[in-house]
């Protein structure tokens, strides 16, 4: 005997959907999810597969020529774009922007603004919805996410520009995922500076059901968080952002007392402005 779906996810049998970052491992599990609720699933993403549009979100000609394979794959119409496409390289926020922060911005930022665009016309049609995973880290300032914080911070201002000037017609949901351990943190560990045990983690599991949980909501609803923790600190971080620097200030000083970051070559300066133990010089 086949379980009845929850009433909160039934409205999404049969319908069309297009997955941004679709062979990542918050993309490729929430296009798995979808397609066993009954929703016909399109993926966009830089590595093609099965299911999968090869599309670097990045070139404006390859968003406009995947979004409409995509739309043309699902019949001409969309009913739920969601948005996952994102890097979070590890910078220095006091030197000049180099080639990781312009990507950060192009991927997490211009992308989403890319394909959202791209689809609008279809998801006027059909009075769809958008889904926009942005981070707790957008509201939370943390060493060498500077990056990932200002591009997701921006990804959040334009859902709420997107809601306000098309939430007559469509549904804008913006989702903010905790620390996940994914590939996306692969560049700050290559670079020392992981935040691995450093902030509560969350799991893939929580991201995915946040994301489907909001896109079968009979109502989109404005902001999500991923968990009850998650829902707490967006409280925090967005209405006593003063306090929430403050908690962080003290967290970074704590972990550079204990060493935290010391082989990083990233991470010197901000020992020295610290004047943690792992740069102060040895006795002779």
């Amino acid at each position: 005997m086949t379980t009845p779906l929850p009433r909160h996810l039934r409205r999404l049998t049969g319908q069309n959907a297009i997955v941004t970052g679709a062979s990542g491992a918050f993309g490729g599990s929430t296009v798995a999810v979808l397609r066993h609720l009954g929703v016909n699933v399109i993926g966009l993403d830089r590595k093609p597969a099965p299911g999968v549009i090869g599309c670097d979100i990045t070139d404006d000609e390859q968003v406009r020529q995947g979004v409409a394979e995509a739309v043309e794959r699902l019949g001409g119409h969309l009913d739920l774009l969601v948005h996952y496409a994102g890097v979070g390289p590890a910078v220095d926020i006091g030197r000049a922007p180099d080639v990781h922060v312009h990507q950060a911005l192009e991927v997490n930022l211009l992308g989403t603004w890319r394909v959202t665009a791209a689809a609008m016309p279809a998801l006027l049609r059909s009075r769809g919805r958008v889904v926009i995973t942005a981070s707790l880290l957008s509201h939370l300032q943390l060493p060498f996410a500077g990056a990932y914080t200002v591009s997701k911070r921006a990804v959040t201002a334009y859902a709420d520009c997107l809601r306000a000037e098309y939430g007559s017609h469509i549904g804008v949901t913006t989702v903010y995922p905790g620390y996940v351990d994914t590939p996306i943190h692969d560049s700050s560990r290559a670079t020392g500076v992981a935040l691995d045990g450093l902030v509560p983690a969350e799991t893939e599991r929580d991201t995915v059901m946040a994301v489907v949980r909001a896109a079968g909501a009979g109502r989109a609803p404005r902001d999500v968080a991923s968990t009850a923790l998650g829902t707490a600190g967006l409280h925090l971080f967005r209405h006593f952002p003063g306090t929430t620097e403050q908690i962080a200030s003290f967290r970074i000083g704590l972990l550079l007392a204990d060493g935290a970051f010391a082989d990083a070559e990233i991470a010197q300066g901000l020992h020295a402005r610290h004047g943690s133990p792992a740069t102060q010089p040895t006795a002779s």
